[in-house]
């Protein structure tokens, strides 16, 4: 329910099911544009039920596809445009997502919706495999430590208010447009999930980045193709025409482009990105992961009162209790940590080095040294090199600091209901592997790409 502001939302999760053919003007012109070009959609030689295959080589920065701005399903081009924009006041919410949902769901029951045919492209509403459609005991024991279950449940919570305090209410208002059959809480949750998994979001111009992100929309034949971290192919914006040939007769600003960024063969898969995407923000945004060690942006998180109760452990009386609760305060005026803020850690990089070279600083500082640090309200720039968190600079931070993100890690370990062993064993017989449930399968790569990580820093500060 709340991607990050700016990113592109997420192009396309794995499906598991028969691709229907292509119908209706906007399917058939970009079948003739496939036909035209190197692509075909194809059930064989893809990752999922069904993907974008090249049907001969393809060089970067080629062509690969155009979508015509017309086939584009928002909250802008859908036939209850003009009643959403002049609503937009009582629309808003936190996700954002309201009337881009409300158009899903006018559109779904719409006998003419021109995109009836784009409909027909969608997986099954009723099988989604987001963790939020999992049973809780379910969701919980696989993917306990990870983070997506308390992820889950904020997602969960919002969607049932934003229906109730604004969805709900805007149909009942228009009756006539919206019938009985989509006024549906367990209707909602699933065009949610949709929307997580399948919109686009327009980049904003660099002249545009202080104005509010742009709305998520839907882009036919774009959310086919399946997702890689080493990805092939990226969505193009920009009205600047890419690639060499004409564009379909299609004038370059009135289109969206699919462009090759790598060499691809003929008869291999077509992969578009979401973004650097860890394997818990997949699977909770998206319903599937990437197998170790195959997604180079995963990432462990380390929660921020983790490392405030590590340091905790190493207190023995009150006044230490006290100060380090003061550091803590101090850490947070300094906007570095909050109760809910986790550190982020990649397999190269620390991607919070700045919040977590700070807590580690003034958490191990001696008292006086935090005395004058406080008055001086912070360090502004003068920061020092060996003080950089870089995973290679790991082994050479002070004593105090390694053993108090060591702590850290041992506590963030404790959280998991199984060990890295247990999990390296499941992974390691192909036959006790294959046996066990896809949710299951899918669990355990979260699991063992994160604790893989954690075990590392653990090395590191050893």
């Amino acid at each position: 329910m709340s991607p990050a502001p700016g990113r592109p939302f997420p192009g396309r999760r794995k499906r598991r099911r028969r691709a229907p053919e292509p119908r209706g003007r906007a399917a058939s012109a970009m079948a003739t544009q496939a036909k035209r070009r190197r692509v075909a959609v194809s059930r064989q030689g893809t990752v999922a039920g069904y993907g974008m295959v090249a049907r001969e080589s393809v060089q970067p920065g080629e062509l690969l596809f155009a979508v015509p701005r017309a086939a584009l399903l928002s909250q802008h081009t859908c036939s209850i445009g003009g009643l959403l924009e002049r609503e937009r006041g009582a629309l808003q919410s936190q996700s954002g997502w309201v009337p881009l949902l409300l158009a899903l769901l006018h559109e779904l029951q719409a006998p003419a919706s021109p995109w009836s045919p784009y409909f027909a492209l969608w997986p099954e509403l009723g099988r989604l495999e987001h963790p939020m459609f999992w049973p809780e005991e379910e969701r919980r024991r696989l993917l306990q430590g990870t983070g997506v279950p308390e992820a889950v449940e904020k997602d969960l919570a919002n969607i049932r208010s934003e229906y109730y305090s604004i969805v709900l209410p805007f149909m009942e208002a228009h009756p006539d447009l919206f019938s009985p059959r989509v006024r549906s809480l367990e209707l909602y949750r699933q065009l949610v999930a949709l929307v997580m998994a399948y919109s686009f979001q327009e980049p904003l111009e660099e002249e545009e980045d202080e104005k509010e992100p742009n709305s998520p929309l839907m882009v036919p034949a774009a959310d086919i193709l399946n997702h890689l971290a080493n990805h092939n192919a990226n969505l193009e914006y920009s009205p600047a025409f890419v690639g060499p040939g004409p564009s379909f007769f299609l004038p370059p600003q009135n289109c969206l482009r699919m462009v090759a960024t790598q060499p691809i063969p003929k008869g291999h898969e077509i992969f578009n990105t979401y973004g650097q995407m860890a394997n818990w923000q997949l699977i909770h945004m998206y319903g599937f992961v990437e197998p170790y060690p195959d997604n180079t942006d995963d990432t462990a998180d380390i929660q921020m009162v983790t490392v405030r109760e590590a340091a905790l452990q190493g207190t023995k009386a009150e006044a230490e209790r006290l100060l380090l609760y003061e550091r803590w305060d101090f850490l947070c005026k300094l906007e570095m940590v909050g109760e809910e803020g986790a550190f982020v850690i990649g397999r190269e990089e620390v991607l919070t080095e700045e919040e977590l070279t700070s807590t580690l600083k003034v958490l191990c500082m001696p008292a006086e040294e935090f005395r004058e640090f406080k008055e001086k309200d912070g360090w502004g720039d003068n920061k020092r090199e060996e003080d950089s968190l870089t995973i290679t600079n790991i082994p050479n931070l002070k004593a105090s600091w390694k053993q108090l993100l060591r702590d850290s890690v041992l506590l963030t370990l404790q959280t998991y209901a199984t060990d890295l062993k247990s999990e390296q064993d499941l992974l390691s017989n192909k036959e006790v592997y294959t046996k066990l449930s896809w949710r299951e399968q899918q669990a355990l790569q979260v699991r063992y790409g994160q604790k893989m990580i954690l075990h590392q820093l653990l090395e590191l500060t050893s």
